[in-house]
């Protein structure tokens, strides 16, 4: 079952690293060119929230004790699916501010470079923004891990906590039989001499 969910993981990460990488390409573009992408990126958008629908269906069969871990994680792909989605309409509405420029004239041309230089910028940042996103993704998975560790840790500890105590209720009895045969023994050994 988890199997299926990895491979929509494999699926939306692929798509989601194109989406981004176009979404950094439409302020930069222009024309048909910037209205093909753009409709491209809705269309891929489209696929990811599809994907994020067949997790979500995968992750109520998957059991109980495993279901936590897939739940936050398909949370925070949901987050980065909005995260996207916003990016995508910053993205848009520099587009139809570049629309809005050209139809201006020259007023448009002498703050073209202003403009340039800001959507590069806000590129960087973006750019920034999603590589601490992934880092924290990283570091919650990390964390997940580390705490199913220690699930499996504590139950390992209980378990020989248990099977230390049947040992030691073994050693007892094996003692006790030990002392009754020893005792049987000099009754018997005492019988002999009689």
């Amino acid at each position: 079952m988890s199997s299926d969910f990895e491979t929509y993981e494999q699926d939306f990460g692929t798509i989601t690293a194109e989406v981004t990488n176009k979404i950094g390409k439409i302020p930069k573009l222009s024309g048909e060119e910037k209205t093909q992408l753009v409709l491209n990126v809705d269309k891929q958008l489209e696929e990811v929230r599809e994907l994020l629908e067949q997790m979500d269906l995968e992750v109520r069969e998957i059991p109980i004790q495993s279901r936590a871990m897939y739940n936050s994680r398909l949370k925070s792909y949901k987050q980065e699916v909005e995260k996207l989605e916003k990016d995508f309409k910053r993205s848009r509405i520099a587009f139809s501010d570049e629309v809005r420029n050209e139809l201006l004239g020259d007023d448009a041309i002498s703050s073209e470079s202003q403009l340039i230089k800001l959507r590069e910028e806000r590129a960087h940042l973006l750019d920034n923004t999603e590589r601490l996103e992934r880092s924290s993704r990283r570091l919650e998975a990390g964390y997940q891990i580390a705490v199913e560790t220690e699930q499996v840790g504590q139950e390992i500890l209980a378990n020989l906590h248990t099977d230390r105590e049947k040992i030691q209720r073994a050693r007892e009895r094996l003692r006790e039989t030990d002392a009754n045969l020893g005792k049987s023994s000099r009754i018997l050994t005492g019988m002999l001499r009689r």
